[in-house]
């Protein structure tokens, strides 16, 4: 399973370090950029060239060689505009994915109680919705720092060298347009901010009246819900128009404004051409190079205009845009071989113990099971490991303790699965990579969905929803696990993960876990004990918290409690199959 890494990006909440991130990729755009524009000047050139060559009947051999030479310098320009454009969109591509990785990376390394607290799924939906903005903004700019910038410095120098005062006569307005354009952006903004902001409240609001639906019809809120929702619509649509019509109806007066010294071209020139300074190819050439200068000079407006909305989305998603692998960096040496160890482990929620004096060793290649009855602090242990508690006795890892471990390190040797799923509102090959690039058939393979993409048209690009909304429970879960084993490391942690997934699925997903993660230490925290058997070792938590530890053989010969709760789930599922 190759991945290929997105490099690190220093300040990431300062976008100019976009364009250093990717400085090559600019650099080549740029010369291809200024090749095609200066290249653009010849094409006015050489039309008015051919004209007054057949004006004047050269021979037809040299009439050839013009006609060529020009098709020649077309093909050429051509070219030099599609090498900028690739690299244009190679720049784009790459920012969208340091973006959406950082906004991926974000999520995944937030606390669980952060993600309860928010509705993330929503919170992603925007916030990737506001980085496709972004970076089409930065496409955009980059692009008419060429297209407009670097074509409309060659246009004016080539059409001062034809004639200086019928030039300056002939541009007087273009700076009319762009102070127009620029005055306005501030109005354009407000308006593109307003309609970004209903954007997210109707977002909200739908995301809530799919999530309780039920709840709502219960108590009867779906028609006063109907009600808010369409009074909330209205509006957006209403802001919507108003954005779009500002940004984009003002671009023809632009145009207009910046072509009004095409009166002064036309009688100025026109003498000229009747005196015989000028010749009908020189005012052709003149006229079709001020025509494209002046239209590529309003577009400086518009320019401003998607500046203004970029900003707007810029604005919200520079607070998720937090490289995670910048804090703490340091990673200590860990042994290849992975060993935990406790020793005397206690912890306790303020003076109650939850787990007390518990002492095992587990090592790669082990299978660990923790149960018990429920609220017994299963889960509690599982949380342990990600330093989210502190703990009495000893927790060692690699022959190092747990709480000396950083948070940087921590999150580079366990990977945790807790109880809800946490899918983001995007493609399953998003939910599982988290912003990486790689292949995602094994960990589906390993998890049984491959089955399951084959009745989805779209694959692995489908959408699940806002939380996995558009998946069944089972989905959902094997994604998440999916997820955890894509992202693997020395130590899983995998609390309840077939809860909602049929026991034969349940008994494939941990034989391949055994064939297949040999190299891992696996604690699986589960009520259902079915698959117990084929586990290493387990950890039973009693009620009165006291802990027994064992083989699936020696518990059952053993332990009370552990014989008594397998009993009673092999009796249920003996009658479930009947």
């Amino acid at each position: 399973m190759k991945k290929r890494p997105i490099e690190a990006i220093k300040n990431p909440d300062k976008i100019q370090n976009y364009w250093l991130k990717e400085k090559k990729t600019v650099m080549l755009l740029t010369i291809f950029g200024i090749l095609y524009n200066v290249g653009m000047v010849a094409r006015p050139i050489y039309q008015g060239k051919l004209i007054d060559a057949l004006i004047t009947r050269v021979s037809f051999v040299n009439l050839i060689k013009l006609a060529l030479t020009f098709v020649f310098v077309i093909f050429m320009v051509q070219f030099f505009r599609y090498i900028k454009r690739y690299y244009v969109r190679q720049f784009a591509n790459r920012t969208t994915a340091t973006m959406r990785f950082m906004l991926y990376n974000n999520l995944l390394h937030k606390k669980e109680k952060e993600l309860n607290d928010k509705n993330m799924g929503s919170l992603m939906t925007k916030t990737i919705s506001d980085v496709d903005v972004c970076v089409e903004g930065m496409r955009k700019s980059t692009t008419e720092v060429f297209d407009t910038g670097v074509l409309f410095i060659t246009y004016l120098i080539t059409l001062l060298k034809y004639d200086v005062r019928i030039t300056l006569y002939a541009c007087i307005f273009i700076p009319v347009a762009i102070f127009i354009a620029e005055k306005l952006k501030k109005l354009i903004f407000k308006f593109t901010k307003a309609y970004r902001s209903q954007i997210s409240n109707i977002s909200d609001i739908t995301y809530d009246a799919i999530d309780n639906a039920i709840l709502y019809r219960l108590y009867g809120r779906e028609a006063d819900n109907k009600v808010i929702y369409d009074k909330e619509l209205e509006d957006f649509e209403k802001k919507a128009i108003r954005a779009n019509v500002w940004e984009n109806a003002m671009q023809p007066i632009y145009n207009v404004i910046a072509m009004g010294g095409i009166i002064f071209v036309i009688i100025m020139l026109g003498e000229k051409v009747y005196e015989g300074d000028f010749t009908v190819g020189e005012f052709s050439a003149y006229i079709s190079i001020f025509a494209i200068m002046a239209v590529k000079a309003s577009r400086i407006a518009r320019l401003f205009n998607t500046i203004q909305k970029s900003s707007v989305s810029w604005n919200r998603i520079k607070p998720y845009l937090k490289e995670y692998s910048q804090i703490d960096t340091y990673l200590g040496k860990i042994n290849k071989k992975t060993r935990v160890e406790a020793k005397n482990l206690y912890f306790k929620y303020k003076s109650e113990y939850i787990i007390k004096n518990l002492n095992f060793v587990a090592e790669e290649n082990h299978i660990i099971g923790i149960t018990g009855p429920i609220g017994c602090g299963k889960s509690t242990l599982g949380r342990i490991f990600l330093g989210e508690h502190d703990y009495e006795g000893s927790l060692l890892i690699d022959n190092k303790e747990l709480r000396d471990y950083s948070e940087y390190e921590r999150s580079k040797i366990i990977s945790y699965l807790g109880h809800n799923p946490h899918l983001i509102s995007d493609t399953i090959y998003n939910n599982i990579t988290l912003g990486d690039d790689g292949d995602i058939t094994h960990v589906l393979n390993m998890v049984c969905f491959d089955e399951d993409l084959k009745f989805m048209e779209n694959g692995i690009d489908t959408l699940v929803g806002n939380g996995g909304v558009r998946l069944s429970g089972g989905q959902q879960a094997r994604i998440a696990l999916a997820r955890t084993l894509y992202h693997k490391n020395k130590i899983l942690i995998l609390d309840d993960p077939f809860s909602a997934v049929d026991m034969n699925t349940e008994k494939i997903i941990i034989d391949n876990l055994r064939k297949y993660y040999k190299d891992s230490l696996i604690l699986l925290i589960s009520h259902r004990l079915s698959i117990f058997k084929y586990l290493t070792q387990i950890i039973l938590i009693n009620e009165d918290k006291t802990l027994e530890y064992g083989s699936h053989y020696e518990l059952l010969t053993n332990s009370k409690l552990y014989n008594q709760l397998y009993s009673l789930q092999q009796r249920k599922e003996g009658d479930e199959d009947e």
